[in-house]
Formats: structure tokens, sequence, C-alpha cells
């Protein structure tokens, strides 16, 4: 049940999070990154001076780390979203298999199967990013999007996403981890039976 909830992770979340949907501008960046600008209160018009600086933005270093990673995204896409995807994947299981120890009473000393992590994360990096990258890119080339996200095209897109992309993306990902865990064809067929419907339910 876990490994299905993981794989509709990578159909819902990983699309936005790791900059597979259309990037920002340059434009758009600016203006957001204008917005983080740290925020400190002037003092008051007393001249007190016991005035109480705020910083209502994140922290500098911060801004800088999200700066840096959107710069880039930008020089380089496809490397960074599969980095990303990689990364989020990886931590995800992980996160995965400390949940499912803890729902089963497993003993603490149980161990991590590294090894499904390992391959959880080599699926981000060699299918999930270079996927998504290219599939948004070829659907935004068919049907460009439009400044206001509340039209028909928008729709459109959403039905090819959920009801002709998420579908086809789903065998691929049973079939690549399948073939990562040294299962043959007849292995992958009967998981895609027990557990392809539920997954598809899920992400939707």
């Amino acid at each position: 049940m876990m490994k299905t909830l993981l794989v509709s992770l990578s159909l819902m979340v990983l699309p936005s999070a790791s900059g597979f949907l259309p990037a920002m501008t340059t434009t758009t960046r600016t203006a957001a990154n204008s917005r983080m600008v740290p925020y400190r209160n002037t003092p008051s018009q007393s001249g007190s001076k016991n005035s109480v600086s705020m910083n209502l933005a994140p922290p500098e270093s911060i801004q800088e780390a999200w700066t840096s990673y959107n710069n880039a995204l930008e020089a380089n896409p496809l490397l960074v979203k599969s980095i990303t995807a990689s990364v989020i994947l990886g931590a995800a299981d992980l996160a995965g298999q400390a949940l499912e120890n803890a729902q089963t009473g497993e003993k603490e000393g149980k161990d991590i199967d590294i090894a499904r992590t390992v391959r959880f994360a080599i699926f981000g990096l060699v299918l999930q990013a270079p996927w998504n990258h290219f599939y948004y890119l070829a659907l935004d080339g068919a049907i460009p999007p439009t400044e206001d996200p509340w039209t028909a095209t928008t729709a459109i897109k959403t039905f090819i996403d959920q009801f002709v992309q998420a579908p086809i993306f789903t065998v691929l990902i049973f079939a690549f981890l399948g073939f990562l865990e040294g299962k043959n064809t007849e292995a992958i067929k009967k998981q895609l039976e027990d557990d392809y419907k539920d997954t598809m339910y899920a992400n939707w």
C-alpha cells in the first residue's frame, strides 16, 4: 500500500515540486524575489531606542539558496529537475518505510531497505524527470498556456494530463520499478493487475 502511495506521489506532487510545470519567467522570478526582501519596522516617531526590528521574510541564506536553485533550473533544467526528483523520491521512500515500520509495530532496530530507496531515486533521476520535462514541453507547445488559469484551455490540458498521460505513465512506472527489482514480464503484469486501479484512484 505504501509503495502505491509513493507511485501516486510521483504522479501528483513531483511535476510542480521539481519545476516540471512551465518555469517562471525571469520577470516573474524577479518580482517574486522582490517580495522576499526582509521587512524591518522603522523606529517609532517618539524616537525610542528600544524599537525591535522585525524580520518577516525567510533568512537571507534561504533566499540566496532558492535564488541559486532557480538560476540553476533555468540554466540546466533537465539536470536540475532530475536531481530534484531523485532526492524527493528517495527521501519519500525513506519516510514511507519509517511510517510502515511505525504502523506495523516493528522493532526500532529493523533495517531500512536501502535498495528500495535507491530504486526510487534512480526512477526519479532516469524516468520521472525526463518524462515530465519533455511531456510538458510538448503539451505547452501543442496547447500554449494562458495567463488566466481558469480557462477552457486549462481544463483541456488537465483532462489530457489525468486521463491520457497519467494512465500511460503509471504503466511505465510499474514496468521500470519492476525491472529494477529483477521481476520478469509476468510478475510485472501481475502487479499491474493488483495495484494499477488503486494507484490511479489515489492519483485522481
